[in-house]
């Protein structure tokens, strides 16, 4: 079938699933919950058959990493939707209440978006994710996988569609997309698709950002990193800054560069050097680092490089302005987090440093929509417009006016007959 078909499909199934109420959009959640436990040998089996597939066509450590969807994985995505379908539902919440005058009642209440299409790489369980947020917010969503993970994305679609059809949900809510020209192709149905979300590299975010006139949300690199400033715990420090480089190093909240501070460098370098090395984790350090502790020379390049890998760039700084300096021109303005003991510096960092996320004395890691009680997430949102961060519930969601009234006209207020009272309301849209 035509892309463009499956598009207008998925708009017209949009529009009845706008109008879903809060307790049959759960009950379709807890469906595809209860069917991905069912499912999960098939699935697993499905997943096996893309990593045999990739491994053989020599797909890098970190997408194979990313590519894997096992029982543990599925518990994950499994548990992610209970989280969410506890969620407070996003539809119909009233933001804004206002007379204009007696009897006509101005409210701004939440509504889907409409139509998403997400564009991801390798991780099968962003499509569980996505769908789950997208059904939860009330809009149809176009997915395209990466090639790699086909088969684990066809069963996944083909669970998560049955199942929600079971519960009444149009069955043209989710669509999957599996060719490569299909991107091309979705980024010119500005008619039907309301917000494309690209999840991948930083040049393919940016070709997509570039080739269409469809709104796009999402960010380009996630380099993310620690600032460890002149006042410090040893081991809070070393603790927080392997957690933020190692716990999972393929996703694009890890760090990538370290900064200290250069009162701190000589204490806590050595120490960190060694941990890290524990960790497998391969250091570039700028003249300063290297005349602390032997290690590989950086480049301006690994400044501005995401490595996804383990691998992390070092850099002595003079102090925490120097820090804040480095981010905001290197970094992606993702997640950086400062390591002090001093709470004017720790507030100086967050006002000044420019990223959709600031830490203090806390790992990387936890720039996640998961973690963030959002029930999971659709990407990381860097810009400054709709939505920044990490992209749940509210991301999905926009707003309408809804005007209430009984017969007036605007000629009575031109002709001063009326005159608007814009008192504010404290109560809920009525509709």
């Amino acid at each position: 079938m035509a892309i463009n078909e499956l598009a207008r499909q998925v708009k017209e199934a949009s529009i009845d699933l706008a109008a879903m109420s809060a307790d049959q959009k759960n009950r379709a959640l807890a469906k595809i919950a209860e069917a991905l436990t069912e499912h999960r040998d098939e699935i697993i089996g499905a997943n096996r058959e893309d990593l045999t597939r990739s491994e053989s066509e020599q797909l890098s450590e970190p997408l194979l990493k990313r590519l894997k969807f096992d029982e543990a994985k599925i518990s994950d995505v499994v548990e992610g939707i209970h989280s969410l379908i506890n969620l407070e539902d996003p539809i119909g919440i009233t933001l804004l209440s206002t007379e204009m005058d007696e009897g006509l009642e101005l409210y701004r209440t939440t509504c889907p978006i409409g139509v998403i299409g997400v564009i991801f790489e390798s991780r099968p369980d962003a499509l569980v994710q996505i769908s789950t947020l997208c059904l939860k917010s009330g809009n149809g969503v176009l997915l395209k996988g990466g090639s790699e993970s086909k088969e684990t994305n066809r069963i996944l679609a083909d669970v998560i569609s049955k199942a929600t059809e079971e519960e009444g949900i149009p069955g043209n809510w989710i669509k999957l997309l599996e060719t490569r020209s299909d991107v091309n192709e979705m980024l010119k149905l500005d008619e039907y698709i309301n917000l494309i979300i690209p999840r991948g590299s930083n040049e393919f975010v940016r070709y997509i950002m570039d080739n269409s006139r469809i709104s796009v949300l999402g960010h380009a690199d996630g380099i993310c990193h620690c600032y460890v400033d002149d006042e410090f715990d040893m081991e809070m420090a070393v603790k927080v800054i392997l957690d933020s480089k190692t716990q999972y190093v393929a996703v694009c909240n890890a760090a990538e560069t370290l900064l200290v501070s250069q009162k701190a460098a000589p204490e806590l370098l050595p120490v960190l050097k060694e941990a890290l090395e524990q960790k497998k984790v391969e250091l570039f350090g700028c003249p300063k680092t290297r005349a602390i502790i032997d290690i590989a020379e950086a480049t301006e390049k690994d400044w501005k490089t995401e490595y996804l890998d383990y691998k992390l760039s070092v850099r002595v700084v003079e102090n925490i302005d120097e820090a804040i300096n480095h981010i905001n021109y290197y970094g992606s303005g993702h997640t950086d987090s400062i390591i002090t003991a001093n709470r004017e510096n720790a507030a100086r960092f967050m006002a000044l440093v420019d990223s959709g996320n600031v830490f203090w004395n806390c790992s990387t890691r936890f720039s996640d929509g998961f973690r963030y009680g959002f029930g999971a997430e659709v990407g990381i949102s860097t810009s400054k417009i709709h939505a920044r961060g990490p992209v749940g519930l509210e991301g999905l969601v926009i707003y309408k006016y809804k005007l209430i009234g009984n017969g007036q006209i605007v000629a009575e207020y031109a002709n001063k007959e009326k005159t608007f009272k814009h008192r504010k309301l404290n109560k809920q849209c009525p509709l």
